[in-house]
Parts: C-alpha cells; sequence; structure tokens
C-alpha cells in the first residue's frame, strides 16, 4: 500500500466512506475553478492543479481531523468551497487533499440590537442576503459573485462589493470570526464594536487565501433598508476627467453607493449602444429621503463643474439589474478559441490616468477589445478593470493569449508601483509575483506563516508561499 493509500484509508476510517475520493471526476471537478485561463484548460481537457485526494468535511470536527492526518504525513491540504475565485485561490499546486467545505450545513443568527449576522463558513451570500432583506436588512456587500460565494470566503480572498464606496470592503463589514489553525487549534477573532487590547488581530487571516488557517463562522454587519434609492448616468468628456471628477467625490467624503466610471470603449457595453461615444458614470444614493436628495445635488453639480452632462437613470438602472450577469465573459469562453478575462488593480489618484495609457497600449495588441472601468472609490485613489474580449483561432492559443496577458498586466502594475489586486486576490494568477509586490512585507508574512503552519500543510503555491 502506498502511502497516499494509506493516507486515504486513514481518511475514510477516521471521518466515513462517503467523505472520501480519490475518484477521477471528483480529482478533475476539484481542479478547476472560475478563472478564465482554467476554464479553457478543462475544455482541452488539461488538469494541472489536481489533487490526490478530495474530502468533503460536514463540520468543524471534520477539519480538525483531516488537518491531523495532514501534518502528521506532511501532506498538503488546499481549502475549496464553491471555487467562484476568477484567480485559481482554490486549487492545488502539490497534489495533497482538497479540503471542501461547500456542504457544511449552512446556518444563521441576527442579532437586531448589535445589527449583526453570524454565518458559518459555507453561507451562499446570496442566500444569506435574501433571507436578510426579507427582515429588512442588508449586509451591503454584494461582489459580482454574490450568488456563487460563500461568506468565509469573502474574508479568505479579502472581497469587497460593488457598493464599497458607501459600505466598504469585508474588512469594514466583519466583526468576529472563527478559524482553525493548520495546528488544529480553534481561535475567535473579534472586535465589538471596537478593540484596543493589541494589534486587530482579525486582520490576519483576512486575505491570506487559506494559507494561514480555515475559517469557519463569520460575524458580519448589517444595516436596515434604505428608505430611498436615486440613480444617474452622466455623460463624462474624458476618462481624466472622469478621474478627476471621483478624487473630489472622495475628497468631499461623500458616500455615493454606485461609482462606475467606464472608458468609451467599455461605455458602449455598459450603455449596450456600440454608438455610444464617450466615457459614461453611474452615480446612486441610498438612504434617508432627504439625504439622497442632497446627496444627488451636490454629486451633479460636481458632474457639471467637470464638464458633464445627465442622460437620466436609465443606464445606471438597467446596470443594477443586469449586475450579477457574467453571460459575457462565459458566453465567449464557451466558443473554440473565445476567451474574456478581468483583471483587476488599483492605484493612487497621481498615478491611475497614466498607468490607465500604458495598460491600454500594451494589451491592445493581445486582445479584440480592450475595456476599461473604474470604482471602488477612497480618498487615495481607486480601483481599475481591464476587461479583455478575443476570438483566437483555437483555445491552445487561447491559453497562450491569457497567460501573456496576465504576464504583461502585472509587468506594467509594478514598474508603475500599482496594487496588482484589488478585491480578487492572488491565487495561482498573482503568485509569481507576490514578493515583488509586497516587497520586504513579505517578510512578515513567510514568518507569520511559519509560526502558525510549522509543516506548511495549507494551501501552498499562493502568495509567494512555497
Amino acid at each position: 500500500m502506498t502511502d497516499l493509500q494509506a493516507i486515504e484509508t486513514t481518511l475514510k476510517q477516521t471521518l466515513s466512506e462517503s467523505e472520501v475520493s480519490s475518484s477521477v471526476k471528483d480529482l478533475e471537478m476539484s481542479s478547476h475553478d472560475t478563472w478564465p485561463l482554467m476554464t479553457k484548460l478543462n475544455m482541452l481537457g488539461q488538469h494541472p492543479n489536481q489533487a490526490d485526494i478530495v474530502v468533503r468535511a460536514r463540520c468543524e470536527d471534520d477539519i480538525i481531523k483531516v488537518l491531523a492526518i495532514a501534518n502528521e504525513h506532511k501532506i498538503p491540504v488546499t481549502t475549496r468551497a464553491l471555487a467562484s475565485s476568477v484567480t485559481g485561490q482554490p486549487l492545488p499546486t502539490k497534489g495533497g487533499i482538497v479540503l471542501d467545505i461547500s456542504e457544511i450545513p449552512s446556518e444563521f443568527y441576527i442579532n437586531e440590537a448589535n445589527m449583526t449576522v453570524t454565518a458559518t463558513c459555507s453561507f451562499n451570500g446570496g442566500d444569506l442576503e435574501d433571507l436578510l432583506s426579507q427582515q429588512g436588512w442588508t449586509m451591503g456587500h454584494s461582489p459580482q459573485s454574490l450568488y456563487r460565494s460563500t461568506v468565509g470566503g469573502w474574508l479568505a480572498t479579502l472581497a469587497t462589493g460593488q457598493f464599497s464606496s458607501l459600505y466598504g470592503g469585508i474588512e469594514d463589514l466583519v466583526i468576529a470570526y472563527d478559524v482553525i489553525l493548520a495546528t488544529g487549534e480553534k481561535v475567535t477573532l473579534k472586535a465589538n464594536p471596537r478593540a484596543a487590547m493589541g494589534p486587530d488581530l482579525r486582520q490576519l487571516f483576512l486575505g491570506s487565501e487559506g494559507t494561514l488557517g480555515i475559517i469557519t463562522s463569520v460575524t458580519l454587519k448589517m444595516f436596515p433598508l434604505p428608505e430611498a434609492e436615486a440613480l444617474m448616468t452622466y455623460e463624462i468628456p474624458t476618462v481624466k476627467e472622469g478621474l478627476a471628477l471621483m478624487r473630489e467625490i472622495g475628497a468631499a467624503n461623500l458616500k455615493p453607493f454606485l461609482v462606475r466610471f467606464y472608458d468609451t470603449e467599455e461605455a458602449k457595453h455598459a450603455m449596450q449602444d456600440l454608438n455610444f461615444a464617450t466615457p459614461v458614470l453611474f452615480l446612486g444614493s441610498r438612504g434617508l429621503p432627504a439625504m439622497v436628495d442632497t446627496e444627488q445635488g451636490v454629486l451633479a453639480d460636481l458632474v457639471a463643474k467637470h464638464g458633464g452632462k445627465p442622460l437620466g437613470s436609465d443606464g445606471a438602472k438597467a446596470w443594477m439589474e443586469r449586475r450579477f450577469d457574467f453571460s459575457t465573459v462565459e458566453n465567449l469562453l464557451a466558443t473554440k478559441g473565445g476567451f474574456g478575462e478581468t483583471i483587476e488593480i488599483a492605484h493612487n489618484w497621481d498615478s491611475i490616468y497614466p498607468l490607465w495609457e500604458e495598460l491600454k497600449q500594451a494589451l491592445a495588441p493581445l486582445s479584440d477589445e480592450v475595456l476599461s472601468h473604474f470604482s471602488h472609490i477612497y480618498n487615495q485613489g481607486t480601483s481599475m478593470y481591464m476587461i479583455l474580449l478575443s476570438q483566437t483561432e483555437s483555445d491552445e492559443i487561447a491559453v497562450e493569449r491569457l497567460r501573456e496577458l496576465w504576464k504583461t498586466t502585472m509587468e506594467v502594475c509594478i514598474k508603475h508601483g500599482a496594487e496588482l489586486s484589488h478585491h480578487h486576490g492572488g491565487g495561482l494568477a498573482r503568485s509569481p509575483y507576490s514578493r515583488r509586490s509586497l516587497g520586504s512585507a513579505h517578510l512578515v508574512l513567510q514568518k507569520l506563516k511559519q509560526a502558525v503552519d510549522p509543516n506548511a500543510i495549507l494551501n501552498p503555491g499562493k502568495l509567494g508561499l512555497d
């Protein structure tokens, strides 16, 4: 009996036969996420990131038992839930065990007085948001993958949502969470409502992508559903003017829940009008009626100051209705040789425009369409999406083109000192650039990894930790 066979036998004896599998079907299914590169490789029958064993955990005790066996045999463990990652975060790089936590029973508890909701890591985000909405609440967290992701995954990937300019990213929304360390110890990290007893330890595991521990339960803020909401679409003369406008919105400490600014090429898609010929901005306000009216009036004045013209609410409303739609990219990926990719980054106000200019130029030879938009504004800067849509002769060419697009984008971003990811995380796509991106700070991550995962079993090959 080989070591892997012995480990599989031990897992089945410790858990149950139904929870443990090494079938070809299960191994291949767990070797892909929704990263377009992986989608294309799957279509070609290539599965470069396979585990040796898949374990479906049913409870926290199952996780602890799997980690004990993994530490004993020094075998890697890669945690997986709904695999909505678009950068290869839940994919194993050194075989071992894929620990699927998506079947842990979904449970939640609302504390209306404290305005919090506690949910198990496996809870589908969209399902939880719908349940809260029925009771008059919202989490304020609305990523495009809302109905394809879990609350545990949001923390592990340091996610943010489409309305973060009002509600903040997941780091602003999380109150507390439980995490199981690689050594099997369970830890609760909290601050209610704020704490100054040493460092904010909650930050340690946010964005750690399963390399430092496994998040099992999450407590998040929730907010009363807004009494009023207003949307407006604006034509903006240039990208440079639009960025200056977004900066002024942030500097004025305005909090529109929706801020999305599209360059001319993507504006055609955003407005669903191929003849649209200028950049376009969607703005939305939420809250008490008087506050919404006031904010919309101030925003309109700022837009006019920067040469913008109102186009009514239809464009923004139509986007709101289709904001969870992935069909453009998915339909293109489903065709032979077709691909679509979204690479999001972030930079400061004084550097975002030259970065946009160089990326548009550098990526143009590699894709039929190079689209871009800006959102998630901060006082210091904004995130920027580069969206690539193309049709090549074969899936093999599409795979090579996708790899080249990633390499080109990352190198240009490093050259400009930009953040390589705003909210999609590192995964396999960005791991090769992690050390250059983090610089000397990567030493802290290495030391933390050594301390909490002494046998280096958790999700190797991510965040430059190998």
